[in-house]
């Protein structure tokens, strides 16, 4: 009986040391997302977070580069977060609202429409800026399983190694810095700010159909589902840059959707004027995405519709918000300064 515990708890300690090896082995050659190809490290700053969000955004480039958390606190009380990522399609936003809700209750989800243009997998690279950051549990699993491309194999996200192993000759000082530390937030609650100015110009011309895909739709409507059957309002949102295009059609398919499950939908490229948005001084990328002026503008005139429509609780005076949006505030100006001081 006792070389049978014995040779049992040998068994037990090879296969901790193996697992343990494989995690470290993975954690060292996976890509760390930090210094280069921050939009990777915004997934799993949300599980950073010690205080709960009235507003979640989830979507695209256009909810975190366009929306200032900061801007929705300081003028309004409002808290906030974004999930969002690089090209996050409509099933990455489903899983990552999936994950959130597990462990918070917001009032407000907002939904940039953007992304609905896509209705299959586009890429691995796009999947793991995504997915990498997630905590494990039934939302990733879904979420691999919904993204994953021709040739991906889901152990591999189980276990990186599988594929990046021939990055072991290629390692940096940020994948020895980052190693089993994930380093100071990339982000502000979600926001990346950029500072440039880069006029828009005209808009390219593309071919597109009329129709968005059936099974993006359907990925929306299990969105609008999820969030009636947790009571959380959500909203539809096209956010106002010019490129890509956002086509009169889908618009109309949006609006049409909208109203049948009694959604607010705000095409915001029509609300330029009254936003404030100036796409030759408030972009950083010819129209594409705003720079912190644009988000700026944005999110004091969408922080009213939100407070006005919602009725969202101001918190400004609530010592665990303003202490913690202090701190953000403070190293959202730094941050905006030392940007600044760059392009001169």
């Amino acid at each position: 009986m006792k070389r049978k515990l014995l040779t049992v708890g040998g068994v037990l300690l090879a296969c901790i040391v193996f697992f343990g090896a494989l995690y470290a082995a993975s954690r060292l050659v996976a890509p760390k997302y930090h210094d280069t190809l921050t939009e990777g490290h915004l997934t799993g700053e949300y599980y950073r977070e010690t205080t709960d969000h009235d507003v979640l955004f989830i979507g695209d480039c256009e909810v975190f580069e366009h929306f200032s958390p900061v801007t929705l606190y300081n003028e309004y009380g409002i808290t906030s977060f974004i999930r969002g990522g690089a090209q996050q399609l409509v099933w990455h936003s489903y899983y990552l609202l999936e994950d959130a809700l597990k462990t918070e209750t917001p009032k407000v989800v907002v939904y940039n429409v953007l992304a609905l243009k896509y209705g299959e997998p586009q890429s691995e690279a796009y999947n793991r800026l995504n997915l990498d950051g997630m905590r494990w549990g039934a939302a990733k699993i879904g979420a691999i399983g919904a993204s994953m491309t021709e040739g991906e194999d889901f152990m591999s996200y189980v276990f990186p190694l599988l594929r990046y192993h021939d990055r072991i000759d290629k390692l940096t000082k940020e994948d020895l810095a980052y190693w089993f530390s994930d380093g100071e937030p990339v982000s502000f609650k979600g926001y990346v700010m950029h500072t440039g100015v880069n006029p828009a110009t005209e808009t390219p011309q593309e071919r597109y159909d009329p129709k968005l895909p059936g099974s993006s739709m359907e990925w929306l409507s299990k969105m609008a589902d999820l969030c009636e059957e947790k009571g959380v309002s959500l909203v539809l949102i096209k956010s106002p840059s010019i490129w890509p295009v956002w086509h009169p059609e889908w618009d109309a398919e949006i609006e049409a959707f909208a109203k049948s499950r009694g959604l607010r939908y705000d095409n915001m490229i029509a609300e330029n004027d009254a936003i404030g948005v100036d796409l030759q001084t408030d972009t950083y990328d010819q129209g594409q995405h705003l720079n912190v002026d644009g988000a700026e503008k944005l999110s004091r005139w969408f922080g009213a519709v939100l407070r006005d429509a919602y009725g969202l609780t101001d918190h400004r005076g609530e010592a665990v918000y303003d202490a913690d949006y202090a701190r953000l505030t403070e190293r959202y100006e730094q941050e905006k300064q030392r940007l600044r001081s760059e392009e001169h």
